[in-house]
């Protein structure tokens, strides 16, 4: 408030009794705060993120975005001397990004959206501070509400939309993202998080000419419910490029995600789409040169977009896809793990149908690449479909059991109305190796020979012709090695996920390698 915080547009009710009683603060503090924030830091924000862990953040999705990307975004939205006439941020937090615009466009006006009152309070100081007042407003408003005010000129969209996972959006905003998705064209999931809410309501805002960029979480280029933001991407927002910024380059500080850039301009159709990949902050440069012209064609035909990010590879001599060795599958799925993994509702079962598997990745991690004692392991129950197969004995103990999980519910799941008998898991046989596949870590690569069985938390991979001990050794260990967080697909919160066909292109050494160890490269 001292640094004049309510001197900007659009203070509202909910902020004042946040303001209330105040004590006094020291002129030399409101001195150096403001000589903070004319010189580009955030002193507010930074304390905002440190009195609320991110944990507690989390629910209204509120990442504050580095300067090095607000950098590079704001010199995208100012290519081909373009002059917005006004700026809207929809997740303003503490406006990092109206700040940029401010400068680089002197005479747009300033509009930041935020549903939290602290946080625009603290935009509001940021924008006073920096001598924005006369055209800046903040609203306490949710984006998806807000009705922004008809005006001449172009408008630019840009920042960062909260990211919030679907489980936490109630169900009245669930069934809005539906409607109005399909009022305009499109088929929306309500798996969706919550920054794709925010793109759908800028295409309820936006006019021809109209253009932003946004940060998100990549998983929309990949994912089912990523499907609607593709379509809207090619369609009616007028996506011209994408940059993915990988988690190394840590495009959060506290969150070890994947994240995407995405430009464009409202009603525009390019024939082709930038899209590049970095690793470090300071590669981002502009975000329209480097990486690959992908034709539109190509990613309208297409499922997924973030195979199409990268650079095709040229097979490194003497090596192979996985795929082209052995096959990956997943675990099967149990539809009921309280059940079918075997504890004291299941005792008196045979041997014969309890199968020491895998059941956790810590297990595979814990292994250090060799899996050789099954004692340890938990049993998975594995009935054959046909119970007449068992021994008379065997098959009064099945029966009990089954009655057992009848009362469990076992029958009654999805997965097990699929199955032919709902009774039988229909384990897979046991695999020569096991990888972990989703983790905030590169996946555990072991050689299985407790011939453990596999659910599916990890993906068992089975060679296509026989492979010599030695051989299956070597390649376990190259794995282990070589493979990182950058061969998967990285999600919001730092998981990181190999699908079965991204695990068979990891290039490998090819079998005569293999056989002979000392000739792979260091």
């Amino acid at each position: 408030m001292a640094l004049g915080a309510q001197e900007v547009r659009g203070f509202s009710a909910s902020e004042a009794p946040l303001v209330r009683d105040l004590p006094t603060v020291s002129r030399d503090l409101v001195r150096e705060c403001r000589r903070q924030i004319q010189n580009g830091r955030d002193p507010l924000g930074e304390a905002l993120c440190a009195l609320r862990s991110p944990e507690e953040r989390r629910p209204r999705g509120a990442t504050y975005t580095p300067r090095p990307i607000v950098s590079a975004m704001l010199r995208w939205t100012a290519t081909s001397g373009r002059k917005p006439v006004r700026v809207v941020d929809p997740g303003v937090g503490s406006a990092r990004f109206l700040l940029a615009a401010g400068q680089r466009f002197p005479e747009a006006a300033l509009i930041g959206i935020e549903i939290d009152p602290l946080a625009a309070l603290i935009a509001r100081a940021n924008l006073a501070a920096a001598s924005l007042t006369t055209r800046s407003e903040i609203v306490v408003d949710d984006f998806r509400n807000y009705r922004l005010p008809e005006q001449d000129g172009t408008t630019l969209f840009v920042g960062n939309p909260p990211y919030v996972r679907h489980h936490l959006i109630g169900p009245q905003w669930k069934g809005w993202l539906v409607r109005v998705a399909r009022e305009r064209g499109l088929d929306a999931s309500q798996l969706a998080g919550l920054y794709v809410y925010f793109f759908l309501a800028v295409v309820g805002h936006a006019r021809p000419g109209d253009y932003g960029a946004f940060i998100t979480a990549a998983e929309w280029l990949d994912v089912n419910y990523g499907r609607v933001l593709r379509e809207m991407f090619l369609g009616p927002l007028g996506g011209r490029a994408i940059t993915l910024v990988e988690p190394t380059a840590q495009p959060f500080p506290d969150a070890a995600t994947t994240a995407t850039i995405t430009c464009f301009e409202f009603g525009a159709r390019p024939s082709s789409i930038r899209v590049r990949r970095v690793e470090k902050l300071d590669e981002l440069g502009a975000l329209e040169d480097g990486g690959r012209l992908i034709r539109r064609e190509r990613l309208e035909a297409a499922n997924r977009w973030t195979p199409l990010t990268r650079l095709q590879k040229k097979t490194p001599c003497g090596f192979v896809e996985l795929g082209e060795l052995c096959r990956v599958h997943r675990g099967q799925v149990t539809g009921a793990n309280k059940v079918w993994i075997a504890g004291e509702h299941s005792s008196g079962l045979p041997d014969s149908v309890l199968f020491p598997s895998v059941t956790k990745a810590r297990e595979l991690f814990n292994a250090n690449g060799l899996l050789l004692d099954p004692a340890p392991l938990r049993r998975v129950i594995d009935l054959p479909a046909d119970l007449d197969e068992l021994p008379p004995a065997g098959r009064r103990a099945v029966d009990a059991f089954l009655r057992r999980a009848v009362t469990l519910g076992a029958a009654d799941g999805y997965i097990a109305r699929m199955r032919k008998a709902w009774w039988a898991v229909g384990l897979r046989e046991p695999a020569p190796i096991l990888a972990s596949y989703m983790a905030r870590r590169p996946p555990a690569f072991v050689r299985n020979l407790a011939d453990a069985r596999h659910i599916n938390i990890a993906h068992g991979i089975y060679p296509r012709e026989t492979i010599p001990e030695t051989a299956l050794q070597t390649l376990t260990e190259y794995l282990g090695r070589s493979v990182g967080l950058g061969s998967g697909r990285t999600y919001a919160g730092g998981l990181t996920k190999f699908e079965p066909k991204e695990m068979e292109r990891l290039f490998v050494p090819d079998l005569p390698m293999l056989n002979e160890p000392w000739s792979l490269p260091a």
